[in-house]
C-alpha cells in the first residue's frame, strides 16, 4: 500500500524549509474552481516539488490545472461490485458485474458537465481484452476473464474524467496459468503486473484498490513495470 499523499513525517526527520509553503499551495490548488496557482517561480517551483512528491498531479479537467492526492482520496473507487465475492471464492468469474456496468457506474458518479467527455472514452476502456492479448503476443481464446476497475490517479499524462486511471485483471493464458493486471492514464501510459494465477492476480489488484490515489510511477513498488 502507498499512500504518500497522507503526509507522514518521522518525528527524527529534518524540517524541510519548503514545507509551509507548499501546504499553502495545496491549499489554493484545492479552493480553485480550475485548479490554479500563480504564475511566479515561487509558485511554480512548488508545484514541481509537489509533483515530485506525488502530492499533486495535472488536472484531467482543466487544461493547465492541477489537483492534489489528498482530494482525489475522498473519490470512490470502481471496480465489480461482487469483486469480493470472487476473490474469497464464492462466485465463478464469469458471474463478475460487466465491464459496461462498472464503466456506467463510474460515469454516472461525475458532474453532468464530464459525462459526454467521460462516454466517449468507453469503447476504448472497457474493449481492452483483445488489445492486451495481441500486444503481449497471446493468441485469442474464447471468453477470457477480463475485470475493469476504475481508481484515481495520474500518470505520465493526466487521467480520464474526474481524474481517474482506468485498469483491469485480465487472463493472458487458455490454461489460466498467465494473468495480468494492467493499468492505464487517459493517454499512452500504463504499468502492467503479470501473475501466475487468477488468486495472484487479484491480490495484485486487491493492492492497486488500497493504494489509490497514485501516480503510475508509484506502482513500480508493487512490482508492476511501466512502458
Amino acid at each position: 500500500m502507498l499512500h504518500r499523499w497522507q503526509f507522514n513525517v518521522a518525528p527524527n526527520m529534518p524540517h524541510d524549509p519548503h514545507e509551509q509553503f507548499d501546504h499553502a499551495v495545496l491549499d489554493i490548488i484545492e479552493h480553485s474552481p480550475i485548479g490554479a496557482v500563480p504564475h511566479t517561480p515561487a509558485y511554480q517551483d512548488a508545484v514541481k516539488r509537489l509533483y515530485a512528491s506525488h502530492q499533486a498531479y495535472a488536472d484531467a479537467d482543466h487544461k493547465d490545472g492541477h489537483v492534489t492526492a489528498r482530494s482525489l482520496a475522498k473519490l470512490p473507487l470502481f471496480h465489480a461490485k461482487n469483486f469480493e465475492e470472487l476473490v474469497s471464492g464464492q462466485i465463478a468469474p464469469e458471474s463478475l458485474e460487466s465491464n459496461a456496468s462498472i464503466y456506467s457506474r463510474y460515469v454516472q458518479s461525475l458532474p453532468e458537465a464530464r459525462r459526454a467527455k467521460a462516454e466517449s472514452h468507453r469503447l476504448a476502456v472497457i474493449g481492452k481484452a483483445v488489445h492486451h492479448r495481441a500486444k503481449h503476443g497471446h493468441e485469442a481464446f474464447h471468453d477470457p476473464v477480463h475485470s475493469l476497475f476504475l481508481v484515481p490517479g495520474a500518470g505520465p499524462h493526466p487521467g480520464l474524467p474526474g481524474n481517474y486511471l482506468h485498469g483491469s485483471v485480465f487472463q493472458m493464458s487458455a490454461d489460466g496459468k498467465s494473468w495480468a493486471v494492467h493499468v492505464h492514464d487517459g493517454d499512452d501510459g500504463d504499468a502492467l503486473a503479470q501473475a501466475d494465477s487468477l488468486a495472484d492476480a487479484l491480490a495484485k489488484t486487491q493492492e492497486v484498490l488500497a493504494s489509490a490515489p497514485f501516480h503510475l510511477s508509484e506502482l513500480e513498488a508493487l512490482g508492476f513495470k511501466m512502458k
